[in-house]
């Protein structure tokens, strides 16, 4: 289990058909500098190459196979079979640098009041290193109004310790996508989100079955927008925020349904930011 010095560290890479990449993931767990760590592959029904690539690990890591339910549930399957007083995620598309873990562990040492941080990362697109746009700028503290219009925490590059789950809860399963986007708004109304400075992981994008890649994202963003608006966990600050954020995104949507034809959704989407927007707090 660790010590507080040297706690231990449960690293979750959930994954699905990505065998021509997953090795690569596995590996640059595997040659952390830091190593009170335990791997936990969650393969979610994967049809490829991946549990015979898995199979070449033996011991080295923990391998929970199971029918392909989503990355959600992928993950919250690790995170209730992590043994780990941290938590790390790693998408199977992406890369840790050596001193990845040691560097967030040097972090809660030093700030043991800290519950969650993450570090910078170097992005590859279709093999070539390119900058994030400034929108995309992480921050560090308390991110919940910079974090409503889009998505300023890396599941690779965070650490989170485990007793905050109990307190925010797991993934939400029912989203298909943007169930990062949802976990981080979760945390980030009530607690500070740390950064550390230095690229530590690889965000590695532009193939084909990347989920950010799905159609109409925002769809997931709203619903997620409104469970947390819904939730009582709000300042009246951070409420009237994300209702004006609900407002931009479902007015970006139901533009995008009319243009498709679907009348009838694009006007559920003007409804439902009417409401909300009638509910903005003084």
């Amino acid at each position: 289990m660790g010590n507080r010095e040297n706690p231990q560290v449960s690293a979750i890479i959930p994954t699905y058909n990505r065998g021509a990449m997953l090795k690569e993931a596995v590996d640059s767990v595997l040659a952390q500098d830091y190593r009170d760590f335990e791997l936990i592959v969650v393969d979610d029904g994967s049809t490829d190459s991946t549990p015979k690539i898995l199979k070449t690990y033996h011991n080295d890591i923990t391998v929970i196979r199971r029918n392909n339910l989503g990355v959600s549930s992928a993950r919250n399957a690790g995170i209730k079979a992590a043994s780990g007083q941290l938590i790390a995620f790693l998408d199977s598309d992406d890369l840790w640098m050596p001193q990845k873990l040691s560097k967030q562990i040097e972090f809660f040492n030093a700030n043991p009041e800290a519950l969650i941080c993450q570090t910078e990362e170097i992005w590859i697109r279709n093999s070539v290193r390119v900058n994030p746009k400034k929108r995309h700028k992480k921050v560090s503290g308390m991110i919940f109004e910079p974090s409503l219009e889009l998505c300023l925490v890396s599941p690779s590059a965070v650490m989170i310790k485990g007793s905050l789950f109990e307190t925010v809860g797991l993934f939400d399963e029912s989203l298909p996508a943007c169930e990062d986007y949802d976990l981080w708004l979760r945390i980030s109304c009530r607690y500070p989100i740390h950064l550390i400075d230095t690229p530590m992981a690889i965000k590695r994008g532009g193939h084909a079955d990347q989920l950010s890649r799905l159609p109409g994202l925002d769809k997931f963003r709203i619903q997620s927008l409104k469970n947390i608006i819904d939730s009582n966990l709000l300042s009246p600050v951070q409420y009237n925020a994300g209702v004006n954020a609900l407002n931009e995104k479902c007015a970006i949507y139901a533009a995008g349904c009319r243009k498709r034809e679907r009348r009838d959704e694009a006007a559920h989407y003007k409804e439902l930011a009417k409401k909300y927007v009638l509910k903005i707090r003084s």
